[in-house]
């Protein structure tokens, strides 16, 4: 099955993908709400809307198709040991290979899942000379009965997944570099934009695709203006998806919606591509610049990059010296 969210006269609708067509859900329901039944609910669900499609029911290619849940919270992960090894040169600087700590456990950072965009939509960067595009997918999570998603182990994290969508976590990594100087992690580098689409093609589309330990074996393309620039496939992270979601668990919850990008893949970025070249070739991306990434199975999105907005500027920050409190203590 795939779930799907689209904007028609002027109003945003939830529903199923059935051929061509999409099949808006009932009683204001939404792909949130389906995720909360869990996949064995939301399943038979969808099939029951799949019977007979209403004349009404508007095509594909008739519709601006959004970002396809409202998640509740969005974890980015960084699980390809090829990316790592290449952007810790573009952005951090580092020369000689991966740190090991990479090693002992799946890293992620929380974006913004307020600035979700779906395919065919224009992204709008941040003044950045080094805008980057990040070749992901994304995992959707599920309600499971008598687990509240806590403390989960591996075996029951796998029973979370709900379905897959690719994720483009578009990166200024000019911004990115300066921020990450500051140990916390990136922020307005990354927040501004992060794509998911076309839809969430639920788990039992790619069951066959599992290998025993859990590695899902997809395959990974992106192109800029037409051009292919990265080509790796889900089955070379480090991690399988099942032991991220286990990992986002641990003294925490994951809750049903939640989506969990696998970080970017191998060649999936021009930043890593930058730190083996020794430089910006390709070039960074430009205004008008359109990014095309396909996932097999999954589909494809497309984005436009436009052009950045002006945004007020925010001071310096005061030092301390200079600060009330201190010249309070030096008169003291």
């Amino acid at each position: 099955m795939r779930l799907a969210r689209w904007l028609q006269d002027g109003r945003e609708r939830d529903g199923v993908v059935v051929g061509d067509r999409l099949v808006a859900l009932p009683d204001g329901r939404t792909v949130l709400d389906l995720t909360l039944q869990g996949l064995t609910a939301a399943l038979d669900f969808g099939a029951r809307l799949a019977v007979a499609v209403p004349d009404a029911a508007p095509r594909i290619d008739e519709v601006q198709l959004l970002a396809p849940i409202r998640p509740p919270a969005v974890r980015d992960f960084v699980a390809f040991e090829e990316h790592v090894e290449g952007i810790a040169v573009a952005v951090d600087g580092k020369v000689g290979g991966v740190e090991p700590v990479w090693y002992e456990a799946p890293r992620f950072y929380f974006t913004n899942p307020h600035s979700l965009i779906g395919t065919g939509e224009t992204v709008v960067p941040p003044a950045t000379e080094r805008l980057d595009f990040e070749l992901e997918v994304g995992a959707v999570l599920g309600a499971v009965e008598g687990s509240d998603g806590r403390n989960l182990s591996p075996e029951e994290a796998q029973r979370h997944l709900f379905g897959f969508t690719i994720f483009n976590d578009w990166s200024a990594r000019d911004l990115q570099s300066r921020e990450q100087r500051v140990p916390l992690g990136p922020c307005k580098g990354k927040d501004f934009a992060t794509t998911l689409g076309p839809w969430i093609t639920t788990v039992d589309e790619v069951q066959d695709r599992f290998d025993e330990d859990g590695f899902l074996d997809l395959e990974l393309t992106v192109a800029v203006n037409g051009d292919e620039i990265g080509r790796d496939t889900l089955a070379d992270m480090g991690w399988p998806f099942r032991d991220l979601v286990a990992y986002a668990s641990r003294n925490a919850r994951v809750v049903p919606g939640d989506v969990l990008g696998s970080g970017t893949a191998g060649s999936g970025c021009l930043g890593e591509l930058w730190g083996r070249n020794g430089g910006p070739t390709p070039p960074p991306l430009q205004e008008g610049d359109v990014v095309t990434m396909t996932a097999d199975r999954l589909g494809t999105i497309t984005n436009r990059v436009g052009r950045a907005v002006d945004v007020p500027p925010i001071p310096r920050a005061r030092p301390r010296p200079g600060s009330p409190a201190a010249q309070r203590r030096r008169a003291g």
